[in-house]
C-alpha cells in the first residue's frame, strides 16, 4: 500500500481544543439533548426504538448538535429551546444516515454494522422517515417560523443533494463545480442550519446570523472534503476500508482531479473502473498511484484547509471566548481526522 507524505497544512501556533474538551464545555446541555432524543424516540414501537438507538449509539461525536449548543452560548442565549433544536438537528442527521446507507448498500459505518444490514432496507427507510417527522415536531414546538423555515429548507436541500449525487454516480464527466454543489447541499446545509438557528433563537441581527451560517457552511464543506480524501488514505477514526467510494463508483474530488489531468490511457482506466464498475483486485492500487501522481489528495486537503480557514474567519465578529475557541477548534478537527 502506498504511503502518503502529506505536508502539515496548518502552521498557526494557536492551541486548539480536542473533541473531549469541546464536549466538556457543553456536557450538561449535551446530556439534556440525549435525554430529549431518547424521550422522542419512545417505546411504543419496539423496532423503532431498537433501530434508532442502534444508529444513535454509533452516530459519532454529535458534532452538529454541539454546534447548536456552542453557538447558542456564543450568542448568550439563556433559554432552553436550544436543547430541543439540537436534538432536532441530530434527528435530521440520523435520518439522512439511515437513508444514505440504504442507497449506498453500506454494510459498515464507523466499523459497526449499519442499520439496514441488521434490520433490512424497508425498516431503515421507514425509521428514517419517522425521525424526520419527529424533527419537524420539535421544530414546531419551538414556535419560531423563521427557525422552521431554516430547518425545513435545510432538509429539502439535503434531499436535493442526495438526488444530485445519485445522478453523478459512475459519471466521469462530473465537474468540480457539480461536486461542490452536492457536498454543499448534502452535508454543509445542515452544518449551516445548526449554527444559524442559534442567532435567530437569540434575536441577533442579520450580521451575526450570516456569520454563523457561513461558519457552518464552510465547516461542512471542509468536513466532507476531508472525508472524501480519507477514503483513499484511511483513518482509524472512520472505521471504513480504504477505497469504499472507489468500489461504489462514487465521483469525489480526488477522482475528479485525476480525470481532469489524465492521459488517454488513464481516462480508459477511470471509465472502466468508475463508469462500468469493471474492477479487479489491482485497480484500487492503480487509482492510488494515479492520485499520488497528480497530488489529488494533497489538492483536496488543501481545499479543505481553505474552507476551514474561511469558517474560522467567519467568527471574527465575535469577541474571544471559550465557545468561540471551541467552534474554531471544531473546524481544525474537521480537517485533521487522519490521525
Amino acid at each position: 500500500m502506498l504511503i502518503w507524505n502529506l505536508k502539515k497544512l496548518n502552521s498557526i501556533n494557536k492551541i486548539y481544543l480536542n473533541i473531549a474538551q469541546i464536549q466538556k464545555i457543553v456536557s450538561n446541555d449535551l446530556e439534556n439533548v440525549n435525554n430529549i432524543i431518547i424521550q422522542n424516540i419512545g417505546n411504543e414501537v419496539p423496532m423503532i426504538s431498537e433501530l434508532s438507538k442502534h444508529i444513535l449509539a454509533a452516530g459519532g461525536k454529535r458534532i452538529r448538535p454541539i454546534i447548536t449548543l456552542l453557538t447558542s452560548k456564543l450568542c448568550n442565549y439563556e433559554g432552553k429551546n436550544h436543547l430541543s433544536l439540537a436534538a432536532c438537528i441530530e434527528f435530521i442527521h440520523t435520518a439522512t444516515l439511515l437513508h444514505d446507507d440504504v442507497i449506498d448498500e453500506s454494510k459498515l459505518r464507523r466499523g459497526v454494522a449499519t442499520a439496514n444490514d441488521i434490520f433490512g432496507n424497508k425498516t431503515s427507510v421507514l425509521v428514517g422517515d419517522f425521525l424526520f417527522s419527529r424533527s419537524f415536531e420539535l421544530m414546531v414546538e419551538n414556535g419560531s417560523k423563521q427557525i422552521l423555515e431554516v430547518l425545513s429548507s435545510a432538509s429539502s436541500t439535503i434531499a436535493k443533494g442526495e438526488v444530485l449525487q445519485l445522478t453523478t454516480v459512475n459519471d466521469c464527466s462530473t465537474s468540480k463545480e457539480t461536486y461542490l454543489n452536492i457536498i454543499n447541499s448534502k452535508t454543509a446545509s445542515l452544518f449551516a442550519a445548526a449554527a444559524e438557528i442559534s442567532a435567530i433563537l437569540s434575536n441577533k441581527n442579520k450580521l451575526i446570523q450570516n456569520a454563523l451560517m457561513t461558519y457552518g457552511q464552510k465547516l461542512g464543506i471542509a468536513f466532507q472534503l476531508t472525508d472524501d480524501a480519507l477514503d483513499y488514505i484511511g483513518s482509524e477514526n472512520l472505521g471504513k476500508e480504504i477505497g469504499d467510494d472507489f468500489k461504489e463508483g462514487k465521483i469525489t474530488l480526488p477522482v475528479i482531479i485525476c480525470i481532469k489531468k489524465a492521459n488517454k490511457e488513464e481516462i480508459l482506466f477511470w471509465n472502466k473502473t468508475i463508469e462500468n464498475l469493471n474492477q479487479t483486485d489491482q485497480d484500487l492500487n492503480t487509482a492510488l498511484i494515479l492520485m499520488k501522481k497528480y497530488k489529488a489528495i494533497e489538492e483536496t486537503l488543501a481545499l479543505a484547509n481553505k474552507y476551514c480557514s474561511e469558517a474560522i474567519n467567519a467568527l471574527e465578529v465575535f469577541p474571544s471566548s471559550e465557545e468561540k475557541l471551541a467552534l474554531e477548534s471544531l473546524a481544525k478537527i474537521a480537517i485533521n481526522r487522519s490521525k
